[in-house]
C-alpha cells in the first residue's frame, strides 16, 4: 500500500514551486500579488534554492535537514510548560523584542467600560465575548467549548449571517459562481456575543448538546465520536432571522501567524485544483476576500475559513467583534451592534482624542499585530525517533499531505523583517477543502461554502495538552484526540480517513506518534 500511494504523492511534491507556479498563471485568482509586505523578487538562483529544498526526499528512514526547525529562524526551544506558545521568535532585534514585549501587554490587557480613569483601557463593549484577546487566546494556545454549564473558560462563539438580498459590490467580485453572498443578521450582526455591561442584554446563551456515535477500526479498536448541534438560547434581542445561518467558532492557536503571512501566494495557489483537473479527489480552492487595508482582492489565509488576509486585518476584527473596541479598520465604537439593538449604539463609547476618537490607536493595533505575527513555534521533538519516522512515512502514504502541504520558503523582505526568506513546516495548504457533510456548518463564506474549511497548521498540534490543558481539536472542539479529529474528516479527506481506519493498529499509533511530534 506505501509504496502504491506514496509514489505518485513524491512525484506530485518535487515539481518545482516555480513550474507549478507557471501552470497556473492563466488561472482567474491569478494577479493576487502580496501587497501587504515589501518584497524582495526572489532570483532564479534562488528559485531554484528552493525548489531543492521544499522537494521532498524519498528516504523516509531518517530525520530530514532543517525539519526540526519548524519555524526556520523563528523557531524556539520546546518548553515543558503552559508558556511554549508565547515565546517571541528567536530572530528578533532588540527593538523588535520590546515591541513584542508591548505587543503582548495590549494583547493580555482587560479591557474596562467607559466612561473611565483607565482611558486608554476603557471602551469594552457594550456587547462581548471576552475582555481581552488572551482570554479566548489562553496562553496564545487553542480555545475549547464549555465542559459544563459553570464553565468560565470557554473561548467559543457563534457566528452568524444571512443570504444577502443586495450584496456589497466590492465583495462580489471576490465571490464565484454557486457561492452564496452572504450578509449580517439585521439584528444581531455578524456573531453572537454572550457576556454585555450593565443596562445591557447579553445576546445569547451557547447550548450544545452531542449526540454519540461509536466506530470500529481495524484490530477491534472502538473510538467514540460526539456530534454537536448547536442553539443560540435565551436570546436577548428577539428572535434569529428566518434565514439566519450560525457556525461555531474556537479560538485556534496563534504560533506562526507571522509567516503564514509571508509564503508566497504564487506558491499557495501553485496547490489549487478546484475542479479536481488531476483526478486524485483532492480539489482545494484559495479564499479569496476584499481587503478593506488595501482597497482591493487579497488571498484569504486566517480564519478557519481563511476569510481575513492579513494579520492586520484579523486582529482589528477580532478587537471590534471579540470585544468591542474601535480601531482604524473597524471605527464603531460599539462594536459589532446593528441599528436594531438601540441602547447599545447610544451606549457611551471609550473614544480618546489622543488616539484619532478610537478606542486603540494604529500604534496600538500594530503592535498587537506584531506580537501575533512574532509568537515562535517550538522546535519539533523526537524528529528521529524510529516511531516518529514510522508514522512520518505513514502520514504521507495515507495521503495527509495532499492538503496538509509539509514546507515552503517565505518571501525575501526588505529591512529587518524576521519572517524574511525562512523554511518553514506548517504542513497546511491554506485552500479551502470540502470536509464532508459531518463538519459542515452549511453556513458560506467568501469563497468558502458550508462544507469547507481551510486546511488547519499543524506545527504545535502535539502541544496543544501542555499549553491549553485539553485535547480538543477540529474548528468547534469535537474531537476530544487527533485520532477522533481525522475520523470526523469527509469528503477529501474521506479515503484518507478510511485508510486510517483500515491500517493496522500498529500503523495507526505511528501516525499519531508523528503528529504528536509536530
Amino acid at each position: 500500500m506505501m509504496t502504491r500511494i506514496l509514489a505518485p504523492l513524491l512525484a506530485a511534491l518535487i515539481i518545482p514551486p516555480l513550474a507549478a507556479a507557471q501552470e497556473v498563471s492563466s488561472l482567474p485568482w491569478m494577479g493576487l500579488e502580496d501587497v501587504h509586505l515589501d518584497i524582495v523578487p526572489r532570483t532564479e538562483e534562488e528559485r531554484a534554492r528552493i525548489a531543492a529544498v521544499t522537494a521532498m526526499p524519498t528516504d523516509f528512514s531518517a530525520a530530514w535537514a532543517f525539519e526540526e526547525n519548524v519555524a526556520g529562524a523563528q523557531t524556539v526551544r520546546a518548553r515543558p510548560t503552559s508558556d511554549a506558545f508565547s515565546q517571541p521568535a528567536n530572530n528578533l532585534t532588540f527593538e523588535q523584542e520590546l515591541d513584542f514585549r508591548v505587543g503582548n501587554g495590549l494583547f493580555r490587557r482587560l479591557w474596562v467600560s467607559a466612561p473611565a480613569s483607565t482611558i486608554a483601557s476603557d471602551g469594552l463593549g457594550p456587547l462581548y465575548n471576552a475582555r481581552s484577546c488572551q482570554r479566548c487566546h489562553l496562553k496564545d494556545g487553542r480555545g475549547h467549548p464549555p465542559e459544563g454549564p459553570d464553565d468560565g473558560t470557554v473561548s467559543m462563539f457563534l457566528r452568524i449571517s444571512i443570504p444577502a438580498q443586495e450584496p456589497d459590490p466590492k465583495a462580489v467580485a471576490t465571490y464565484i459562481a454557486g457561492t452564496q453572498p452572504t450578509a449580517p443578521d439585521p439584528t444581531y450582526g455578524t456573531q453572537l456575543q454572550d457576556f454585555s455591561l450593565p443596562g445591557h442584554a447579553s445576546e445569547y446563551r451557547l447550548q450544545i448538546d452531542y449526540t454519540e456515535t461509536e466506530v470500529e477500526l481495524s484490530g477491534g479498536q472502538i473510538v467514540t465520536l460526539r456530534a454537536p448541534t448547536y442553539r443560540a438560547a435565551d436570546l436577548g434581542y428577539g428572535p434569529l432571522h428566518d434565514e439566519a445561518m450560525l457556525s461555531p467558532r474556537v479560538a485556534p492557536q496563534m504560533i506562526g501567524m507571522g509567516l503564514l503571512e509571508a509564503i508566497p501566494a504564487e506558491d499557495i495557489l501553485a496547490w489549487a485544483d478546484p475542479d479536481d483537473a488531476d483526478g486524485d479527489g483532492i480539489s482545494g480552492k484559495p479564499q479569496i476576500v476584499w481587503s478593506h487595508v488595501h482597497d482591493r482582492p487579497m488571498l484569504g489565509r486566517f480564519g478557519l475559513k481563511a476569510g481575513n488576509p492579513t494579520v492586520l486585518e484579523q486582529t482589528a476584527g477580532a478587537f471590534a467583534g471579540d470585544i468591542g473596541i474601535s480601531n482604524p479598520i473597524h471605527r464603531a465604537g460599539s462594536g459589532d451592534c446593528t441599528k436594531a439593538q438601540v441602547d447599545c449604539i447610544a451606549a457611551l463609547h471609550g473614544d480618546d482624542a489622543e488616539q484619532g476618537g478610537l478606542e486603540i490607536d494604529q500604534v496600538g493595533l500594530d503592535l498587537v499585530t506584531f506580537y501575533s505575527q512574532t509568537l515562535a513555534v517550538p522546535a519539533r521533538r523526537d524528529v528521529d525517533d524510529p516511531e516518529v519516522l514510522r508514522g512520518r512515512a505513514v502520514f504521507f502514504d495515507t495521503g495527509c499531505a495532499d492538503c496538509h502541504r509539509p514546507n515552503y520558503v517565505t518571501h525575501r523582505l526588505t529591512g529587518d523583517d524576521p519572517a524574511s526568506f525562512q523554511l518553514i513546516w506548517p504542513y497546511t495548504d491554506l485552500l479551502l477543502h470540502d470536509m464532508g457533510p459531518g463538519l459542515a456548518d452549511n453556513r458560506p463564506e467568501g469563497r468558502a461554502d458550508g462544507r469547507e474549511w481551510r486546511t488547519a497548521p499543524l506545527w504545535g498540534i502535539g502541544m496543544t495538552e501542555t499549553v491549553s490543558g485539553h485535547t480538543y481539536f477540529l474548528h468547534d472542539g469535537r474531537a476530544r484526540s487527533l485520532l477522533e479529529a481525522i475520523l470526523w474528516h469527509g469528503g477529501e479527506g474521506q479515503a484518507a480517513r478510511d485508510r486510517v481506519a483500515e491500517m493496522p493498529p500498529a500503523d495507526r499509533d505511528a501516525l499519531i506518534r508523528f503528529l504528536e511530534s509536530l
